[in-house]
């Protein structure tokens, strides 16, 4: 396996800074808000009710039945209990159904650009993976027809996220519609749905491929705490999806890493049962950084932008930079020359497109102050200025 390309950049921008380089890192697919109060309140108030001990291995009872009942009120979808398993995170979720569901040689259906765990993931459980690309001109949002091509009664599973990291494309109920026509005549292929980030939605309104009849059953919903709550650090995902597959992902849980957090599970609870003003407050913040980053990013030339729906990220084209070379006469080869090129002479942390299947990209987070924001834009302007 490989080093996740998104943490293996983080790292290499911690240890410049520690080094005095003044580095500003738009590589992590982090909220730089800290978890709200009444959230972390709640964990105080599960410490002193005694929820210190061993949690059930899929979560407890009353943590998937608000669950349950958040997938219907706000997603329209019946998913009970039974079918809900709480984990060490969405990354640990999808981990489990893979290897519970892919013998070797298994394939995979990955829309590209694609987050760049879903790939290693599915290599780890010895699985064949296929991959379905967008392009940027479509704001990376994949051609039904092309995912109709791509699929075969042997495909085991196909996973895809809207809104989508690393692009921010946002699956539009329409669009949505023609993926379900295709998965109905599959009705073996399970259709993994990763809402990760369904809080984040700056145009429209955030929709599940769960509610067309024709493929429900077949559909896993990937979801958690971190992004819409800023609560990454309490590190808690969720699956909700056919019964089967609950009760074996929670076998493979119990064998890997038992339940998650107790004190983490006390205060998802809190969160899912609490208001969402803080939900919305943070939300408006990633539209307005949405919009100065696309401002300014659009001026730069050799890039190609286009306007993110949701999430907190940027996908920027840079083919017409591949092959320019830096001031010292290296040339850019790939876009893993480029980030390591604005690591280097502008003190900017990014990550590569080859790690989410879009080679001539780059991600930028602007999980970020307007400040960091301002400066890093002009930092990667000036940089970029100087290729020849």
């Amino acid at each position: 396996m490989k080093e996740s390309a998104t943490i293996g950049m983080s790292r290499m921008a911690r240890e410049l800074k520690a080094q005095g380089a003044p580095i500003i890192s738009l590589s992590l697919g982090e909220p730089d808000f800290d978890t709200p109060q009444f959230i972390m309140d709640g964990a105080r108030v599960g410490m002193e009710e005694g929820y210190t001990h061993y949690p059930p291995i899929p979560g407890y009872m009353d943590l998937r039945e608000a669950i349950s009942d958040k997938l219907s009120s706000e997603n329209g979808v019946s998913y009970g209990p039974e079918q809900i398993v709480v984990s060490t995170g969405a990354k640990q979720t999808i981990a489990n159904i893979m290897l519970c569901l892919l013998d070797p040689g298994d394939k995979v259906v990955i829309l590209s650009p694609y987050w760049v765990s879903y790939y290693d993931i599915v290599q780890m459980a010895g699985g064949q993976q296929v991959i379905v690309e967008g392009k940027l001109e479509d704001e990376y949002k994949v051609d039904p027809q092309k995912l109709d091509e791509a699929m075969s009664p042997d495909v085991k599973a196909v996973i895809f996220s809207s809104p989508s990291n690393p692009t921010g494309s946002l699956y539009t109920t329409d669009e949505l519609r023609e993926f379900s026509k295709v998965f109905a005549k599959y009705p073996d292929t399970l259709i993994l749905s990763d809402e990760i980030y369904e809080y984040i939605v700056f145009e429209g309104e955030h929709q599940s491929i769960s509610q067309f009849p024709e493929v429900r059953n077949n559909v896993v919903i990937i979801n958690g705490m971190s992004k819409g709550f800023a609560m990454t650090g309490w590190r808690i995902g969720y699956m909700a999806g056919p019964e089967w597959l609950a009760k074996a992902c929670t076998k493979m849980q119990g064998q890997l890493t038992s339940g998650a957090a107790s004190i983490s599970q006390r205060a998802s609870l809190t969160a899912l049962k609490g208001p969402r003003e803080e939900v919305s407050m943070m939300r408006e913040t990633f539209r307005k950084r949405r919009d100065l980053v696309y401002e300014g990013l659009s001026k730069i030339e050799g890039f190609d932008t286009y306007l993110p729906k949701g999430a907190f990220y940027m996908l920027p084209g840079i083919s017409k930079l591949i092959g320019r070379a830096t001031p010292e006469g290296e040339e850019i080869k790939d876009a893993t020359d480029f980030c390591m090129y604005l690591l280097k002479n502008a003190n900017v942390s990014t990550v590569t497109g080859l790690a989410f299947g879009a080679p001539d990209t780059f991600r930028i987070s602007f999980a970020a102050s307007n400040e960091e924001l301002n400066d890093a834009i002009q930092r990667i302007s000036a940089a970029v200025r100087e290729l020849k």
